[in-house]
């Protein structure tokens, strides 16, 4: 079983966007979480698609979803974690209830404010996943990355050609994944910055699907007009 997992848990602090949160700002006259489902709802390797978002939010997501996909059983609407960890939990915890975690159950993650995925991107994460078990999306990076411990000084400087931007979806088969989370420390749980880590830092590899430039994480103000251009432009629309 293939399910689709959309973290739509952000408040949208950087976005300075008031009460309402990011993912249900609108793009091209729709929330930007609509555009999101809108992608996984048209991939029929996507058998159920769990949409985690906060908890005051989930009776308003919920009529948004009958809105733009009718009455359907493929999306489910659901409140997420604490943080980005505690959703992954909560998505996890909700396959394993409803469906069972079996050795070829795989889970797509993705951002709610990713709304430029593509049907490559997607295919691509599913079939990297049932055959090498963890996956991110990635693209290189195009900017030379410098390191500061303090913040104040550089110390260090990799070599760009060695590094890549990560990008969403991430994917992985479910039930190695929920081990994996299970086994780490606390101190290695205070380092998660995405579920990819979860592997690295137990020593397991992540396979690299490329992802496309545009498709940009909304999270500052500037990023909204970026977006409706490109929408207008009909970029990512596969």
């Amino acid at each position: 079983m293939v399910i689709g997992a959309i973290f739509a848990g952000g408040s949208g602090s950087r976005m300075n966007c008031g009460e309402t949160p990011k993912q249900y700002l609108p793009l091209g006259g729709k929330p930007v979480i609509a555009h999101t489902a809108a992608k996984f709802f048209a991939n029929p390797a996507l058998e159920k698609i769990l949409i985690l978002c906060p908890a005051p939010w989930v009776d308003a997501t919920r009529a948004m979803m009958t809105e733009h996909f009718g009455e359907t059983d493929r999306i489910t609407v659901l409140a997420g974690g604490q943080d980005r960890n505690g959703t992954l939990i909560r998505a996890l915890d909700y396959i394993q209830e409803q469906f069972g975690l079996f050795d070829e159950t795989v889970i797509v993650t993705h951002d709610a404010v990713r709304p430029f995925v593509t049907q490559r991107i997607i295919d691509e994460n599913i079939a990297a996943a049932e055959a090498y078990g963890a996956c991110g999306t990635y693209i290189p990076a195009c900017d030379t990355i410098a390191e500061s411990p303090e913040g104040e000084t550089v110390t260090f400087i990799p070599e760009r050609a060695r590094m890549y931007q990560t990008q969403t979806p991430q994917s992985f088969k479910a039930k190695r994944l929920k081990a994996l989370l299970a086994a780490l420390s606390g101190e290695e749980q205070a380092k998660l910055t995405d579920a990819c880590m979860i592997y690295t830092l137990k020593g397991e590899p992540v396979r690299i699907v490329r992802g496309e430039v545009y498709n940009l994480k909304i999270t500052y103000p500037v990023d909204l007009p970026l977006a409706e251009a490109l929408l207008q432009a009909g970029v990512g629309q596969d």
